[in-house]
């Protein structure tokens, strides 16, 4: 087995993003080179580490591909250049990265290409509200993680927006009969791409472990369970999931076929024929629908994300309906995930409440994304509760750091800690509890969602990361630690680390580990008072 090598001193190979290169140039001596089911790639080597980018899984979503399940990619001859990343898939405006349709690509890195090493696999699933998000973000750089795990990392894009998540039943697909979910299709075929490819890069088919956080998150809890995946996979690591929980907080089937005639009657075409309208402006018109109030939008499911919609053969029932995962999990949230949506840099930013009446205000939007209607006497009941929870913890109580509170309550905590309730009492399998409580850099606070992946990666001191995360001893000792959980996981052991105390699966105590600056406490989950704000609207049901 390879090594695991210390976190210090470990080459980060940074991650530019560009087009994908083309095939048959020269290749260096010291160049990786394998062959997948499509032909032979060549990758480059960053200090220990090989490194294979832009290598495709599937054929190109585009032309009458588009709103199809995906097609295995086509052989190619020469050998295919894997030094640099190919495509972001087309998402809302903003940063440098190429962006387009033509973007299903897997990316690499492994201490070994020897094809009997078999190493355990880590496929990572990025989050971005399903509407988001890329491979090739700095922040998902796989070498410090492949390095110290001794494991093989891979992750992906998928398709996202209304080419990933919705559904219309004139785009049945003639092959497979589906029309919804592209996005979570082309995560299935990512798996078995993996599962039929991960010798070549020095992997053990046999030892999968599936990763994600966010939208990613509530991808390998489905994938957990969706028979296409769920023999592929060993155990998962579900990170600040956001589930599928209610027709309130993703699209309902009904909506999903209105939102795609409302789009098709804008583009002035039939919907089977929206596979010839310019992607920017199917782009466009999904941003701009979703960004209206709630009031003024063609449908009123799908009222925070717009994920996966409910299918028959995809994903048979919200999360909250859904069994279990029957393999070991590790699930995790962070201390004030409401921060990533109320703090600087928010994904969809808006007004901070200030004073009282703006605060009640605040509490109701949050709270009516998850129920039809909250009666004022409710809201001003939540308000007094989150306030008092506040003061008697010591923690901040004004508006801002209140409405953060509910935020990341409603959104993100309130389900996991559902979650670990029932995995407490039906005992499946074992299921790890952790509260990820390192900080975050001012102007930014709290631990915000999504803080977790730069210490889970080793990606902290990337110059796009630095400012907000920093890159002291505390980030250092934080990220051995967390790398050092994982490594155990996926070698089919209990998560440890000679930092941290024994963490246990979690019993009918609900014990959980909480981490911050590289070290651990074993504590009950925190702040549980206030959920009793969303049990007693019936959030999300």
């Amino acid at each position: 087995m390879i090594t695991r090598r210390a976190l210090l001193g470990t080459t980060f190979a940074l991650a530019g993003a560009a087009a994908l290169a083309g095939c048959g140039s020269q290749a260096r001596a010291a160049d990786p080179q394998v062959s997948v089911t499509a032909g032979a790639i060549r990758g480059e080597t960053t200090g220990t580490v090989h490194v294979f980018r832009g290598i495709p899984y599937a054929q190109p979503p585009t032309g009458d591909n588009r709103f199809r399940s995906p097609r295995p990619v086509n052989p190619w001859g020469d050998t295919l250049n894997a030094t640099r990343f190919g495509s972001d898939f087309i998402q809302p405006a903003g940063g440098d990265p190429v962006r387009q349709e033509d973007a299903l690509y897997a990316n690499v890195w492994t201490p070994s290409v020897d094809g009997g090493a078999k190493l355990p696999v880590i496929v990572y699933i990025h989050g971005g509200g399903w509407s988001r998000g890329a491979g090739s973000l700095p922040v998902y750089d796989g070498a410090a993680l492949a390095e110290r795990a001794g494991a093989v990392v891979v992750n992906f894009n998928y398709r996202l927006g209304a080419f990933g998540f919705c559904g219309h039943p004139a785009l049945e697909d003639p092959v497979t009969g589906l029309h919804t979910n592209w996005g979570l299709q082309d995560q299935i075929a990512l798996l078995h791409w993996v599962s039929e490819n991960a010798r070549a890069f020095g992997g053990d088919p046999g030892n999968i472990t599936l990763v994600g956080t966010s939208a990613g998150g509530a991808s390998t809890w489905q994938l957990s369970l969706h028979p296409q995946t769920r023999p592929l996979l060993r155990r998962i690591i579900s990170i600040s999931q956001a589930h599928v929980w209610s027709p309130y907080l993703s699209l309902i089937p009904e909506d999903a076929t209105a939102a795609f005639d409302a789009l098709a009657a804008a583009q002035g075409v039939a919907v089977k024929n929206l596979k010839d309208v310019p992607a920017d402006r199917i782009r466009d018109w999904w941003v701009a629908q979703f960004a209206q109030p709630r009031s003024q939008r063609v449908v009123r499911s799908g009222r925070q994300y717009r994920g996966p919609v409910l299918d028959p053969v995809l994903l048979p029932a919200f999360d909250v309906n859904q069994p279990l995962p029957d393999i070991p999990t590790i699930s995790i949230y962070t201390s004030t995930e409401g921060a990533f949506f109320t703090g600087p840099n928010a994904p969809e930013p808006q007004a901070q409440p200030t004073d009282a009446a703006s605060l009640h205000a605040a509490f109701r939007d949050i709270l009516e994304q998850g129920v039809p209607s909250v009666p004022d006497s409710v809201v001003a009941d939540a308000v007094a509760l989150y306030t008092d929870s506040a003061k008697q913890d010591g923690r901040p109580a004004d508006p801002l750091s209140l409405w953060t509170e509910l935020w990341g309550d409603a959104l993100i905590r309130h389900d996991i800690l559902a979650f670990t309730r029932r995995a407490a009492v039906e005992r499946r399998a074992p299921l790890y509890l952790m509260e990820y409580a390192h900080p975050v850099k001012p102007p930014y606070f709290g631990v915000p969602h999504e803080s977790t992946s730069p210490f889970l990666f080793g990606t902290y001191a990337h110059p796009a990361n630095v400012a907000k995360f920093g890159d002291g001893p505390k980030e250092q000792e934080t990220s051995a630690a967390f790398m050092d959980l994982v490594a155990e996981f996926v070698h089919g052991k209990p998560p440890a680390s000679p930092r941290l105390p024994q963490w246990n699966p979690v019993d009918h105590d609900l014990r959980q580990l909480v981490l911050r600056d590289g070290s651990g406490t074993i504590t009950a989950p925190t702040k549980t008072t206030q959920l009793g704000v969303l049990d007693a609207v019936q959030w999300g049901k």
